[in-house]
């Protein structure tokens, strides 16, 4: 059977298809049931509306493109609210994207059900960063009040380097904007995430350690570091009219040095002293710890009043614990700080709630047994694993065929404000207990070895998340800290790699 197609109608169908002519890695929906197979099936969803095939072409041109961009990571649909299908189901869905001023509407779908309606800027970058962190913080460059910052994607030239988890940058921001603003016409001031592994070779070049690291540059030359992480506005404007190297670091001087009336212990001097002291407090430290730092000026008031007192009930003294080993290790010292109290020579009590000068005197004039102490989160029965310097590599660097592919760290010191942290990343670790690929782990940084590795894996402060692949580090996450941001987070990751396994299967 012959059907004449007329000319006219022939090329109105071919201008059709050309402009809507898409990606395939984009998903076309017109049924409702397959709208929800959709949703059903994916864990990332971007869904674009149109009030027709033609009206937003560029559109469907960029969704295109970053549909490939996100490939395996996020999925991106198109419903035609203009064809009679497409047109119920979006009337289903109570969606107009004629409504709209630009004729087309952009939903987000989270596992399963609408997360958000996407109102960031329609370019690649935003849409690609929103797929990858659909929870995280809008790009900088987003910010309108970024508009003065020059924000750069390649290695041609910075002053200020970032990433988008670094508190301190986040604190920086608008000021470093403001500065921006300030000098604009004068200076360029500039923005560049090197966090990516692509940008290894410029962060050794530049010795960029730590975040955030600002470098000053003049005719295209690297001249030096800019360091006042204090700054205001103001004060980077008066430095780019004479830029000057950083100053030297006076090194810190240690506390045994110090003028300090605290006696300072060693391996050969302990048990000498403690012959001659009937009642000691005794404060175990490591030099790195910022909890230490933060006591020490209280117990160094306290020993102005006890040490120096012929009637003082007892002397304070301090040891570190990380050089003088020995009696560390005599004492199972594995945190920071560690007060204890001796009595004629020999330990009485630990006393984990003494913190401050007035405490200090107060419990020395009337020694007694501290409160039972509450068990910790590691003798706790929890579905999470606590692990240690020497075993975190080889519990996270497992195989294919072995315990963890996805693992979800949370570091922290045991005596920060975690109170509610704690029970939801448990919850969320019961929750995925029976999914042998996926492990819910904590460091306790104060621990041991622990604090070097913290400081190896990224930890600025507490608490902070990491996730690992087979034990390569993916991300920080910034993410909330309730139950459902720990359990959402592994769920989009594990559907992720569904949509990995899915397209393997179907390649093959």
């Amino acid at each position: 059977m012959f059907t004449f197609i007329s000319p006219l109608f022939q090329l109105g169908l071919v201008s059709l298809l050309q402009a809507a002519k898409v990606s395939q890695l984009i998903e076309r929906v017109s049924d409702h049931k397959d709208f929800k197979k959709l949703l059903r099936t994916r864990t990332n969803v971007l869904v674009l509306y149109t009030k027709s095939a033609t009206s937003t072409e560029p559109q469907l041109k960029l969704l295109s493109d970053v549909a490939q961009a996100v490939k395996g990571q996020g999925t991106i649909a198109w419903v035609n609210c203009g064809d009679s299908e497409g047109r119920k189901l979006c009337k289903k869905l109570k969606v107009d994207p004629s409504s709209k001023k630009h004729g087309y509407d952009i939903s987000h779908f989270k596992d399963g059900t609408f997360h958000t309606e996407y109102t960031r800027p329609a370019t690649f970058k935003s849409m690609v960063a929103f797929l990858k962190d659909p929870t995280g913080a809008p790009l900088w460059e987003e910010n309108p009040d970024a508009k003065d910052v020059f924000h750069i994607e390649t290695e041609k030239v910075s002053i200020f380097v970032k990433t988008k988890w670094c508190g301190v940058c986040k604190r920086m921001q608008p000021i470093f904007q403001q500065a921006a603003t300030e000098t604009k016409g004068k200076y360029v001031l500039a923005g560049m995430n090197v966090h990516p592994a692509e940008f290894d070779g410029l962060k050794q070049e530049y010795k960029v350690k730590g975040y955030p690291t600002f470098c000053y540059f003049e005719k295209g030359k690297f001249l030096h570091h800019y360091e006042n992480y204090g700054a205001t506005a103001k004060d980077i404007a008066e430095w780019l009219k004479n830029p000057q190297p950083p100053q030297p670091k006076t090194p810190e001087v240690p506390w045994s040095e110090s003028d300090s009336a605290v006696f300072h212990l060693t391996d050969d001097t302990f048990d000498s002293f403690m012959e001659r002291h009937s009642s000691v407090l005794l404060m175990f430290y490591a030099p790195w710890c910022g909890h230490c730092k933060k006591m020490k000026p209280e117990f160094d008031e306290a020993a102005e009043i006890l040490n120096k007192d012929p009637d003082s009930p007892g002397v304070l003294a301090a040891l570190d614990a990380t050089v003088h080993k020995s009696v560390g290790e005599r004492f199972k010292i594995s945190g920071f700080p560690t007060i204890k109290f001796f009595e004629k020579g020999e330990e009485k009590y630990t006393l984990p709630h003494i913190r401050t000068k007035d405490k200090i005197v107060e419990w020395l004039q009337n020694p007694q047994a501290p409160p039972p102490p509450e068990q910790s989160w590691e003798e706790k029965q929890s579905s999470v694993i606590h692990l240690g310097a020497e075993e975190f590599r080889e519990a996270l660097k497992k195989k294919k065929h072995s315990l963890f592919r996805t693992s979800f760290v949370i570091f922290f010191p045991p005596f920060s404000p975690m109170d509610n942290t704690i029970p939801h990343f448990t919850t969320a670790a019961d929750i995925f207990k029976e999914d042998r690929k996926i492990a819910y782990a904590a460091v306790d940084c104060t621990k041991g070895q622990n604090g070097e590795l913290c400081k190896q894996e990224g930890v600025e402060g507490y608490p902070t998340f990491n996730y690992y692949n087979y034990g390569k580090f993916g991300d920080k996450y910034s993410g909330d800290r309730g139950e459902a941001g720990f359990t959402g987070f592994m769920r989009s990751l594990r559907g992720q790699d569904q949509e990995k396994a899915g397209k393997r299967k179907e390649e093959l």
